[in-house]
């Protein structure tokens, strides 16, 4: 059966080794089978160069490696928590790196996918840290720290991640409506799939008098979460972590 697989907000790392297990499993397993695998960003919860001397992921991009190696096309999308990966991941993954904002013909609909913090609009100052990030001159002057300096920057960062949002109204830290349907006329596309926020469902509107939908993936804190798209339409789907139990 024809099947395109969509994932994100892995946020993989050592403290959860029962979720990386179970990636490692949808690898060999469900992806195995599939037409594509699509990763929406955050596949780790943090990503600070490709010269981890712990080679901390170095069994995760050996399995992505394998399925890629295998004739299954891996493509990412980079997140807020691993926009530095560079050809290096791509080389030693086999994933082929997505601008974000990449309109993918899907079975014969034109859709949109991204990570999503993009549409996240309303978080002002998430906005302006995201575009500090982005910025080369920032990322080059990042990346010249010995990697000890940017894992304990990395680790400061995520912490005070945690905390502000603690302070943030639920609204804010969600998609702004009027963002996204920009986002779908300025690609002139009436389906939308990103991550990102960590709600996992299908929104359906009106978008200039026609039907709009947009597929929102959810994170692999409890459990894994896939989107499962075919010719015939997409569908969530929940998989149990004690499936990836060694």
């Amino acid at each position: 059966m024809a099947e395109t697989l969509f994932i994100s907000d892995l946020h993989l790392d050592r403290e959860r080794p029962e979720i990386r297990n179970l990636f490692h499993q949808f690898l060999s397993n469900r992806a195995s089978q599939a037409d594509a695998l699509y990763i929406l960003g955050d596949l780790f919860e943090f990503w600070i160069g490709s010269d981890d001397p712990a080679d901390t992921h170095s069994d995760t991009l050996q399995a992505l490696k394998q399925l890629s190696d295998s004739g299954v096309p891996v493509f990412f999308i980079p997140g807020n928590r691993d926009f530095l990966v560079d050809q290096i991941f791509s080389a030693q993954s086999g994933c082929r790196i997505l601008d974000d904002h990449t309109v993918i013909n899907l079975y014969g609909n034109p859709t949109l996918i991204m990570h999503g913090d993009t549409l996240c609009t309303d978080d002002i100052e998430y906005q302006k840290m995201r575009q500090m990030f982005r910025n080369p001159e920032w990322q080059a002057g990042f990346l010249a720290l010995p990697y000890e300096a940017r894992l304990q920057q990395a680790l400061a960062l995520r912490q005070k991640s945690t905390e502000a949002m603690q302070d943030k109204a639920e609204y804010i830290m969600d998609v702004n409506q009027t963002a996204v349907e920009n986002a779908l006329r300025e690609h002139e596309v009436t389906r939308l799939i990103h991550g990102h926020t960590h709600r996992p469902a299908v929104h359906e509107f009106d978008l200039d008098n026609q039907k709009a939908t947009r597929y929102v993936l959810g994170d692999w804190y409890e459990q894994g979460s896939l989107l499962s798209c075919t010719p015939e339409g997409c569908s969530l789907t929940e998989l149990p972590a004690g499936q990836g139990r060694d």
